[in-house]
């Protein structure tokens, strides 16, 4: 599985194994709909904005303070409802993109678009709302809202977004789940971090199972 270095949308899909990789390319060795299920999550997601850097507008997706410290919910690489939710997504979006002829980049910038009222589109928002709630439930948050809205997070004159080529629009969680959602990451993060400490037998923030990534 595979995501681009610097990007806007931090979209990952699979790619074959025998093959030479750009290092503009970050390469984690799962192949499973799981991991695709909670890497492209908005709780991983809001993790990566949190902690990863940035190169413009583009998010900077950097392993060592992303990957390898993303707490995963506990027993998750056997949970078949994050399994049947990313396999849903990753396939429709991989159909979509063929019928369309689109590349990741322009489907994304479609998906966060609030004009684009397209019904393929508004069902890859439904399909990855459900990824969001496997995650969420996975973690025993099902309190949480998973509904999302499209926001900005400056405002723009006419002017300005006439002359962007990347709106300043994201389909997405608002500020208050976002902020919710990392504050308990960060807490369960610190809590293994504590049991780590406590039983001195190695990381605990990333199931060994979960394997690594290229830095």
């Amino acid at each position: 599985m595979v995501l681009s270095r610097v990007g806007q949308h931090g979209a990952f899909t699979f790619l074959p194994a025998d093959m030479v990789y750009s290092d503009s390319l970050i390469v984690i060795p799962q192949d499973s709909e799981v991991a695709f299920c909670a890497l492209q999550s908005r709780p991983h997601e809001v993790w990566a904005r949190s902690f990863g850097s940035s190169m413009k507008d583009d998010l900077r997706y950097t392993p060592s303070d992303v990957f390898e410290t993303f707490p995963f919910p506990s027993k998750w690489t056997a949970d078949s409802t994050l399994e049947a939710a990313g396999q849903a997504y990753y396939e429709f979006r991989a159909e979509l993109m063929v019928q369309r002829n689109e590349g990741l980049t322009n489907t994304y910038n479609r998906f966060h678009d609030p004009h684009d009222t397209d019904s393929e589109i508004v069902r890859l928002r439904e399909l990855h709302g459900d990824m969001d709630r496997a995650m969420l439930n996975a973690y025993g948050w099902a309190d949480i809202s998973g509904e999302c809205e499209f926001r900005s997070d400056r405002e723009f004159d006419a002017v300005t977004l006439s002359s962007r080529s990347k709106k300043p629009y994201r389909y997405g969680w608002p500020e208050r789940t976002r902020n919710e959602v990392l504050t308990r990451l960060m807490e369960l993060n610190a809590k293994r971090a504590e049991d780590e400490a406590r039983s001195d037998t190695g990381p605990t923030t990333v199931p060994r199972s979960a394997g690594g990534a290229n830095a």
